[in-house]
């Protein structure tokens, strides 16, 4: 049973990890961003699925870290498809976006991220003291919009943007750390990324939404009306 859930583990990131790309690099908008979006989701659905049951068979076999991590990462990732998700549907309502489940998920995640970070400090494990900080700031940035929601027409792109390259840390994060494992132990080679396949996809989503802040987003600069001489 466990070997079936670890296969359609891996078959529906396989696809997550697929589709992101398609949806990211297609227009904006067009129906292959949508439909690459829409699988996206899905397939989403199966990898937090799966690792809900896989973090019960960690916690089952006293594996706490690895049941700790999975369970954390869950949160952080449930949290940030639900946003891009809802961004969308909700996006001439914000008040009705930041509503209670909003609020509820911001906490959830500033109270998971520092039980994560105290039960890093006293097994000593740097990863999870480390990645503990995601469910921090982004549930302290949700306490914060709760209360000073953004005032730019296109908020709700902001926040699409945003969840949606939250979601691209956690399927990049899978795949980096365990996804190519798998995989490259299959073919008998070697290969461990350590850290940085656990913290690099952090900083390359950060660059990214610079990016796509840049691109979508920046006010335009408005041009001196003309002068006509008299």
């Amino acid at each position: 049973m466990y070997r079936a859930i670890v296969t359609a583990h891996i078959a529906c990131g396989v696809i997550a990890l697929a589709t992101y790309w398609m949806a990211g690099l297609s227009k904006k908008g067009s129906p292959l961003h949508r439909g690459a979006g829409k699988a996206y989701l899905l397939s989403m659905i199966g990898v937090v699925a799966s690792s809900v049951v896989m973090a019960g068979f960690a916690f089952a076999r006293d594996m706490f870290v690895i049941a700790t991590f999975l369970a954390y990462l869950v949160v952080i990732t449930v949290t940030a498809m639900a946003l891009g998700w809802l961004a969308l549907r909700r996006k001439r309502d914000q008040t009705a976006y930041r509503g209670l489940g909003y609020r509820a998920a911001a906490v959830l995640n500033v109270a998971s991220g520092l039980a994560v970070f105290a039960f890093g400090i006293a097994k000593g494990d740097a990863l999870l003291m480390g990645f503990s900080w995601v469910g921090i700031i982004v549930g302290g940035q949700m306490l914060w919009r709760t209360w000073k929601p953004l005032a730019e027409t296109k908020w709700w792109l902001r926040e699409h943007i945003g969840a949606m390259l939250g979601c691209g840390v956690a399927t990049h994060i899978a795949f980096l750390g365990i996804g190519i494992r798998r995989l490259t132990d299959a073919l008998g080679v070697q290969v461990d990324l350590g850290m940085v396949a656990w913290f690099a996809p952090v900083v390359v989503s950060f660059l990214a939404g610079q990016w796509l802040q840049r691109k979508y987003l920046a006010t335009p600069v408005r041009q001196p009306a003309a002068v006509t001489a008299g």
